[in-house]
């Protein structure tokens, strides 16, 4: 029967109507194949199984949201018992344009790239992901709270590629080892794409999170298809051998420290899947001789310097831990900062003993030995996310020598145990979160001394959480709340009130008082905050709190604590490009923080405004503006002391990251609160060839303070300060510095990384001065209204120490100060020669050099202190590391 003309016209109607609303909503589906031939993982599309179509539904998710790629992608799946396949065709009407640049396995350069991002828990929040360059360049690594990727994560996989007159070819093997999934009969996980076009900075993916929402791996399409196959029971094994060669300075005649000395090691790292959701990693005997050196640094302040952990087994898998973050896509802070509760680096840290006597010559241990530490990660129960850590670490002695007495066993660090376990779970489609985090330290002391210097155990917990507040996920409120309890004896704990974390003595806080008697230390903490998720209005607040005894510092990190931090931000971005830029944004916020004394220790009003242009350059402004507060950290345990008002202004360039040449500047200066600060830093980055890469940072600054602590001491006599003086200076110190970076990537598997950073820095007191009035800015120069200062110097001149007599002739006691100028210099730097001659199995060459010196000289001459870091002997360290990958 034929259709009336009508009716037909009507029926395309409708369909070209569907049509629009499927490409609107992209693919919801895609069916892998059991692959019923041998595979090989060579970039060449050859197998039967690569012949049907290809997916190719993609979209431009930058520069231009929405648009059309400029060139065509296919993508297939299929599988085995063994491993889940991805081959892609990436289509280019310019083949010789493909950028094949070649990158050190994990870094990110510019170049042609294809990834595969999969769900296997269909979680819709957590994953992984595989990406390939052009050249075979490889990057892996892990998605967690929907919007984030954590690249720390090394699997053992392989791919292939291949550059041809259509563009170019990748094939992925992933072994099933390397996933966890809850086994089934028939198999639904959450998978995307993404290809990368260098010369374009484009972006393109299956589906992706528009600019103003949020939510990426809840938006993955469904993988069907997969069946009959089981989670292999995982057992990896990865023993490994060292041979060290160190050849140190010495002081002459030091007992201890030859010119040279040889030490082998051996150890293995075990991973061992427990269940089909459950993996556990444990090492032995570990050796990190291949990681990077930390940056030399110059601290004046009272809060220790925080390093970033870069050991492999620590490092791997770390966002379990990650608390008090989840639900919101941004969490922002005006100075703030959240508590680590897991900083890793306290596990192997250097050890806190003292040594009871001075000693002529010292051997002393630069890090605690971790006997060995196992971690478990996966999930159990109804979804709930588990991550657990246990670790022990060696008791630590020194060696030391004096007037030709000897002594070998002087403990400096207990036998230590740690422990941190982790659970977390996401309900109704993670409109919902909670999780509980707990931390433990105990230590077995066999000297006695060291129970007055270093806690007995230490406990911490806490629970986390999120929910979001409409159906369509555009707003969320996220939280912790946690406890610390540190226990030890009587003199540890008056020690650990007056430490920089707490100063219970301060004379001026009502609130605190130093218990002499106590033998445990108890305090709490949290946070709540509220973050728009969605739109191009953007708005975060949040308030924290933290008590003046919380102390989470045993196995975790903490700036300060007796803080209550509030803040109201909000703002407005474009990213729908126009002639004129590709995106903009502008932001502004009001913040303050108090004590629990209900002062005002900081506040202030925060501008931004950050913008990229249509030729891929950027840049980036803001203002700050701090009205007068309170400062109760200054006086290092005394009375508060005034904050004046200051302004700081900030600002950046950078270039566009597809040239050979690439560049970013940024600088930053502060104006008042009793002085004034300037730096700047530059990076510049040079592509002579695909596969080398060197990258240069210089970075300066200047430091001008009134008002630098210097020291204190009792006084009764100085009754306006509670009896006791404050002696500060005025204060001028220079710094330069920069860091030097060589990756030369010979193939995807072999690289050669070279790091160094020199850093000189000075520093100049003069104008000793005491603060005489708490909440305030006053200060009375030694020399002035009947005080006295006498400089005393050596034979060529040079200021040694200062004798201040606050009153002359009175009553006042003097105190003699050093002269604590100081010109700092330093250069540290290592290689790393990185050969993964098989998968999983890799050998490391290793050349590591340390030089610094030290002078009481606080004027800044650079051609000096540049020749001192040539003609200071070094420290040099070479290793080889081979470790060998078992998959039984």
């Amino acid at each position: 029967m034929k259709l009336p003309t009508r009716i037909v016209v009507i029926l395309h109607l409708c369909l070209f109507l569907f049509s629009l609303s499927v490409t609107q909503v992209g693919r919801t589906r895609i069916e892998a194949v059991r692959a019923q031939e041998t595979m090989t993982t060579d970039g060449v599309l050859s197998e039967p199984v690569w012949q049907r179509a290809g997916v190719s539904d993609f979209k431009m998710k930058y520069p231009v949201e929405g648009n059309a790629p400029s060139q065509r992608t296919e993508v297939w799946v299929a599988y085995d018992n063994e491993a889940i396949y991805v081959a892609a065709r990436m289509h280019d009407t310019s083949p010789d344009s493909i950028i094949q640049a070649l990158g050190r396995r994990d870094y990110d350069v510019t170049a042609d790239w294809f990834c595969f991002y999969v769900d296997p828990y269909n979680d819709k929040r957590t994953g992984y992901f595989f990406a390939v360059s052009a050249a075979g360049s490889m990057q892996d690594g892990t998605l967690y709270n929907d919007d984030w990727n954590d690249n720390t994560w090394d699997g053992v996989w392989e791919t292939g590629t291949n550059v041809d007159n259509n563009g170019w070819t990748a094939e992925l093997r992933i072994p099933l080892s390397q996933l966890r999934f809850i086994e089934m009969d028939r198999y639904v996980w959450g998978v995307n794409f993404r290809r990368s076009i260098g010369r374009h900075s484009e972006r393109d993916f299956m589906v992706y999170t528009p600019n103003k929402e949020s939510g990426f791996v809840s938006r993955f399409v469904e993988l069907v298809g997969i069946e009959n196959i089981t989670p292999p029971l995982q057992v990896e094994i990865l023993p490994y051998v060292t041979s060290r060669a160190e050849y140190l300075k010495a002081a002459p005649n030091d007992p201890f420290k030859g010119s040279s000395r040889y030490l082998p090691g051996m150890g293995a790292d075990l991973k061992v899947a427990i269940t089909s959701n459950l993996t556990l990693n444990a090492t032995v005997n570990p050796d990190f001789g291949q990681v990077e050196v930390d940056p030399a640094v110059v601290n004046l302040s009272d809060v220790e310097s925080y390093f970033q952990e870069k050991r492999p087994f620590f490092v791997e898998g770390y966002n379990i831990f990650s608390f008090g973050y989840g639900g919101a896509n941004s969490n922002w802070g005006f100075n703030w900062g959240n508590p680590e509760f897991l900083y890793s680096r306290r596990i192997g840290r250097a050890p806190q003993g003292s040594i009871p006597f001075g000693a002529d010559f010292l051997d002393y241990p630069i890090g605690t030995h971790i006997l060995g530490a196992g971690k478990i990660t996966g999930k159990v129960g109804d979804g709930w996310n588990l991550g657990v850590i246990q670790a022990v670490t060696n008791r630590e002695y020194a060696r030391a020598e004096t007037s030709g007495v000897r002594i070998n066993d002087l403990e400096v660090e207990p036998i230590t145990y740690y422990g941190i376990g982790r659970i977390q779970k996401d309900f109704n489609d993670g409109r919902q979160g909670f999780g509980v985090l707990t931390t433990y330290t105990h230590r077995l002391f066999n000297d006695k001394r060291l129970e007055n210097e270093i806690n007995t155990s230490a406990l911490t917990g806490g629970i986390d959480g999120w929910v979001f507040l409409d159906d369509d996920k555009a707003y969320v409120i996220n939280g912790w709340t946690a406890f610390s309890h540190l226990t030890g004896n009587t003199t540890r704990m008056r020690t650990v009130q007056t430490n920089s974390r707490h100063y219970f003595q301060r004379p001026d806080a009502s609130y605190l008082r130093v218990d002499t008697s106590a033998t445990s230390l108890s305090g709490f903490g949290g946070r709540v905050a509220l973050n728009k998720q969605k739109g191009q209005m953007l708005l975060n607040a949040a308030l924290g709190i933290l008590s003046p005894g919380l102390d989470v510092n045993d196995l975790g990190f903490q700036w300060r604590n007796d803080y209550i931090n509030y803040h109201v931000a909000t703002g407005y971005k474009w990213t729908d490009p126009t002639p004129y830029y590709n995106s903009f944004r502008i932001q502004t916020a009001l913040f303050q923080s108090r004590d629990f004394g209900n002062r005002i220790m900081w506040h202030g009003w925060w501008n931004n405004w950050n913008i990229e242009f249509p030729n891929f350059w950027g840049a980036y402004t803001g203002y700050t503006y701090n009205p007068s507060s309170l400062d109760s950290r200054s006086t290092r345990g005394g009375p508060a002391m005034k904050n004046p008002l200051g302004r700081e202004f900030f600002g950046g360039v950078w270039s566009d990251s597809r040239k050979e040449v690439t560049g970013e500047i940024f600088g930053f200066m502060y104006l008042g609160g009793g002085g004034k600060q300037y730096s700047t830093e530059l990076y510049l980055s040079y592509k002579p060839a695909p596969n080398i890469n060197f990258s240069l940072g210089p970075g300066y600054s200047k430091n001008f303070q009134e008002a630098q602590w210097v020291t204190s001491y009792d006084d009764p006599t100085a009754s306006a300060t509670y009896g006791r003086r404050y002696i500060f200076a005025n204060f001028d110190q220079t710094t330069i510095s920069a860091n030097l970076r060589l990756n030369w990537t010979f193939t995807p598997q072999l690289s050669l990384q070279l790091f160094m950073q020199p850093l000189m820095s000075s520093g100049k007191y003069h104008t000793p001065r005491e603060f005489i009035l708490p909440g305030s800015f006053d200060f009375r120069n030694f020399g002035e209204d009947g005080s006295t200062l006498v400089v005393n110097r050596d034979q060529n001149g040079n200021i040694t120490s200062y004798d201040l007599d606050p009153d002359g002739a009175g009553l006042s006691p003097a105190v003699n100060i050093s002269n604590p100028d100081f010109n700092f210099t330093s250069l540290r730097g290592n290689s790393v020669l990185r050969w993964e001659y098989r998968p999983g199995s890799t050998i490391y060459l290793v050349w590591t050099q340390s030089r610094s010196d030290y002078e009481g000289d606080g004027e800044f001459r650079f051609r000096r202190s540049f020749n001192r870091l040539f003609s200071t002997k070094p420290d040099n360290i070479f290793m080889i590391k081979f470790t060998y990958w078992f998959n039984v």
